[in-house]
């Protein structure tokens, strides 16, 4: 096209005659015709460019519209979400018709400013106010109806969370920037920010409102301290409930103390009494030992010297009354006398090897939190051998020990927790007792929620077995007997489990009912056994 312009440039317009006319003229045309082309080219580039802004600015607009994905539970409930809304602002030093934006804004906001107040800060020296913060619909509306130049509404977008404190301890809060600080929303953070799909959790909002109504209802009745109950898969990991008493506001955050933000399921450490006669048993049978022990008479435990170092002297009656228990039936009667005989034929190391095992020497680094770190003897002699065998004398977190009780009864195989939803498979984690075993274990603790102290557990239409403890605390380097931390944990179905719970009140206090007793078989069984006829239906459905 421009070779053709060049040659009429060139040699002009020839006629019939031969001659060269209009050379000046067409040279004009020439030039009208470039300048065209280029005007076109030019407005085709602006066009484009003002395109790719619109796009920019549109991506930009639904990223405001969507700043932070939403958090939903297993089921697609809602648990933590953005809504948009915004703050009507006034910039005095751009407002031109002064006596327009007072009357607005006293009109829109009739109970906030009178005419005269509006009319002050309209005439004010001031940069900046905000006149209402998170404005209603209507509010907005008015204010950007009128258009008038001074007066404006600043887009905001609000955190919610619609649960409040049902969730408070694993959801967390934002700050003023919006950015995580607590909870998942700080762990997953990143993945907020960055995506507009939910963030989807393993938990079952219906059921962790069973755990915090029956929690809440067992810490008045007991007057407790605290109050905490999980629920795990025993298979996949996923966590489908974790609560933890007192508790606060996400969203009124000032309201509660700012210790109530401990959550105690991986901050809190307890000794946990009884419960560790499970693994004391798992030891034992793995060492093949298969033996009755006298139980009637205190025991006396013995240093390397042979003198008397300490006596174990919680005694039970059995019935029908035995001289001799084998090892699972002191584990199901939860004989300390017999626990501690088992503890000290167990080979010298025995113990620290099992409990390394079971990751008792350590913090746990898992993807919602790190734990505290257990508390373990300073030394493992007799006495101290012989006192872990039901409990005392380490301290470990409730998650520490959740997973250490779903791994040796879930088939041996431990499996490291997650909040977030997954697909059920095969079990992934790291094996630490034969199968053999582990069903050994459950038969037993199936005979402790059938026959002794976790019948209150039992639900009709589901075999579970479970383990009580009530453990005395220490205050001052002395057992306060006034004091101690009960708790139960379970499994179910018991011949192959698919959920692990644990129920714990802590310094719970003796009722009428309870004829004035504090331990677990009179609080935190009971209050596992409404968690579980509640739940069961909506797990198995």
């Amino acid at each position: 096209m421009f070779e053709i312009g060049k040659d009429i440039f060139k040699h002009g317009f020839v006629n019939a005659s031969g001659n060269r006319q209009g050379h000046r003229r067409m040279r004009v045309v020439y030039y009208v015709f470039v300048a065209a082309f280029v005007l076109f080219v030019g407005r085709t580039l602006q066009l484009g460019i003002e395109g790719t802004d619109r796009a920019r600015r549109a991506g930009a607009d639904g990223a405001w519209l969507v700043q932070r994905a939403d958090i939903v539970d297993r089921n697609g409930d809602i648990l933590a979400k953005n809504i948009m809304s915004g703050h009507i602002i006034l910039r005095p030093q751009y407002v031109k018709d002064r006596d327009a934006v007072a009357q607005l804004i006293h009109q829109t906001l009739p109970y906030e400013y009178t005419l005269a107040q509006a009319l002050e800060l309209v005439n004010s020296s001031r940069k900046y106010k905000s006149i209402k913060d998170y404005a209603s619909d209507a509010e907005r509306q008015a204010v950007e109806e009128a258009d008038l130049a001074g007066l404006d509404v600043e887009s905001r977008q609000r955190r919610r969370y619609p649960k409040r404190r049902l969730f408070s301890h694993i959801i967390g809060f934002v700050g003023r920037d919006g950015d995580g600080l607590e909870g998942v929303e700080r762990i997953y953070d990143d993945y907020l920010r960055e995506n507009t799909d939910p963030l989807q959790l393993s938990l079952d909002a219906r059921i962790q409102s069973v755990f915090y109504e029956q929690l809440s209802m067992a810490m008045q009745k007991y007057q407790a301290k605290s109050a905490m109950g999980m629920l795990m898969n025993s298979r996949t990991g996923e966590m489908i409930a974790m609560v933890s008493l007192p508790d606060y506001d996400p969203e009124n955050r000032d309201l509660d103390p700012v210790s109530n933000r401990m959550f105690m399921p991986l901050r809190g450490v307890f000794e946990m009494g009884s419960i560790f006669k499970i693994f004391n048993t798992a030891m034992a049978m793995e060492n093949g030992i298969d033996k009755e022990y006298y139980v009637v008479e205190p025991f006396p435990i013995k240093d390397k010297f042979g003198r008397v170092a300490a006596t174990v002297s919680d005694l039970r009656s059995f019935k029908p009354p035995r001289p001799n228990l084998t090892v699972e039936e002191i584990m199901m009667y939860s004989c300390n006398v017999g626990s501690a005989q088992i503890a000290l034929d167990l080979p010298d190391g025995t113990q620290q090897e099992f409990f390394h095992r079971l990751h008792f020497d350590e913090p746990l680094k898992l993807e919602f939190g790190t734990t505290e770190h257990p508390l373990l003897p300073a030394k493992w002699g007799p006495v101290e051998r012989a006192t872990l065998s039901y409990g005392h004398g380490m301290s470990v977190t409730p998650m520490h020990l959740l997973l250490a009780v779903n791994a040796v009864t879930n088939g041996g195989i431990y499996i490291y927790p997650t909040v977030l939803k997954r697909g059920v498979g095969a079990i992934h984690g790291e094996r630490i007792l034969s199968d053999e075993i582990s069903a050994r274990l459950r038969e037993v603790m199936f005979h402790v929620a059938e026959e002794t102290s976790g019948k209150q557990a039992r639900v009709a239409g589901i075999q579970i077995g479970g383990k009580t403890a009530t453990a005395e605390k220490y205050e001052n380097g002395r057992i306060n007997h006034r004091k101690n931390l009960t708790a139960f944990v379970g499994i179910f179905p018991v011949s192959a489990p698919q959920y692990t719970i644990l129920v714990i009140l802590d310094e719970p206090m003796g009722t009428k009912e309870s004829f004035g007793l504090r331990t677990a078989a009179w609080n935190a069984v009971p209050t596992t056994g409404k968690i579980l006829d509640s739940i069961l239906p909506l797990l198995f459905e």
